[in-house]
């Protein structure tokens, strides 16, 4: 989460899809260290499944959510510079 809010004070759509970036990577490393937490014996089999889970499914929002951000800087984009779309269709 603080990644993403870093990325979103930075104003620019481009930058915060990079810390958007820098958020799925940390979710995984969240899942890293919750096998390490699991074979350490400091979670439960139970507890490891859920927290996992949780992460799993908040790095597929964030991942969805850069998705969108760059589908929409690229509609935009087209709209502003039709060339562009038009050429790339074309290659």
């Amino acid at each position: 989460m603080l990644n993403i809010a870093e990325g979103f004070a930075r104003k620019t759509n481009k930058e915060f899809m990079q810390f958007l970036v820098v958020a799925h990577g940390s979710a995984a490393e969240v899942q890293s260290a919750l096998y390490v937490a699991l074979d350490q014996k400091y979670v439960s089999q139970e507890q490891f499944t859920k927290l996992y889970a949780l992460t799993d499914h908040t790095s597929k929002m964030v991942i969805g959510f850069a998705s969108y951000l760059r589908k929409s800087m690229s509609a935009r984009q087209n709209a502003v510079n039709p060339k562009n779309s038009i050429s790339s269709m074309n290659s």
